[in-house]
């Protein structure tokens, strides 16, 4: 099942100007300098500083694959800050995003129409205010369930109600998402 905080994240890698470490070590060399220390890292990944020590030597070539899903995760996380922070801004102020989702929308409007939840495939531009929303939210530490109702907020917005020109006590439900893909 895809994840909203996924998917942001992804469109925010897909602005990177260089490539992240892929070997364990260098990964490792990356984090020891990132949180200054071995200690730091050995507490992040949940491992013994002298393993951290090892795979910084190159002694140790192959994590486990758990551990290696930590790491790559850790890394991008933090690699190039200042390139990521740039992309969100460009989002969140003149591009805006553009996401794909193919999701169950249901709705609640006026008597006398169907309300019945329905699978659909969606390629929408969303509005940079839209954009900034999300991304506030995850740096605020938002739960997936408060950025799906953001995102389904405006797809709402953008599809169902048209910008204010149709549909207008229309309100959207995001369920059963089984994809969801942001692009800046």
């Amino acid at each position: 099942m895809a994840t909203v905080g996924e998917g942001l994240d992804k469109a925010v890698q897909g602005a990177f100007t260089r490539p992240a470490p892929k070997s364990a070590g260098a990964q490792m060399r990356y984090l020891v300098r990132q949180l200054k220390g071995t200690r730091q890292t050995a507490e992040l990944l949940g491992i013994s500083r002298r393993t951290v020590e090892r795979y910084v030597r190159n002694q140790i070539r192959h994590p486990r694959p758990e551990l290696a899903a930590r790491l790559d995760r850790e890394v991008r996380k933090r690699w190039q800050p200042q390139v990521r922070a740039r992309a969100k801004r460009a989002a969140a102020t003149t591009e805006g995003l553009v996401v794909d989702t193919r999701a169950r929308f249901g709705f609640t409007a006026a008597p006398g129409t169907t309300d019945d939840a329905r699978l659909r495939h969606l390629t929408l531009a969303l509005p940079p205010r839209y954009a900034a929303r999300l991304f506030e939210a995850q740096d605020a530490g938002a739960g997936e369930d408060q950025l799906r109702q953001i995102a389904a907020q405006a797809l709402g917005e953008v599809y169902f109600r048209d910008s204010g020109r149709r549909a207008q006590g229309l309100e959207v439900e995001f369920t059963d998402m089984e994809q969801v893909d942001f692009g800046l």
